[in-house]
């Protein structure tokens, strides 16, 4: 399952008005209840650039249409989302 840009338009919008990360997660988690999400700490993708940044966490995309999954900035090739908490945030 591809992301389309208006699903990325809503996950960014939910994003963009969480209050923290778990209300992001949770919020994102309940629109989009098939989608493929993980949640981990900043410190595990400090190498990537993310494809959106937030005061609490960071939006990586992920490309899993082969055999192995990639952090990816191409929208069009997204099939799941991390979200990854900064550090020092709740």
């Amino acid at each position: 399952m591809v992301l389309a840009p208006d699903d990325i338009a809503a996950i960014e919008g939910l994003l963009g008005q969480a209050e923290g990360e778990l209300g992001a997660v949770d919020a994102v988690r309940a629109q989009f209840p098939d989608l493929s999400m993980t949640r981990c700490d900043q410190s595990d993708v400090d190498a990537e650039d993310p494809f959106r940044e937030y005061p609490a966490f960071n939006l990586y995309l992920v490309d899993g249409t082969d055999h192995c999954w990639r952090l990816t900035a191409d929208a069009s090739a997204a099939t799941g989302i991390v979200i990854a908490k900064k550090r020092g945030q709740s």
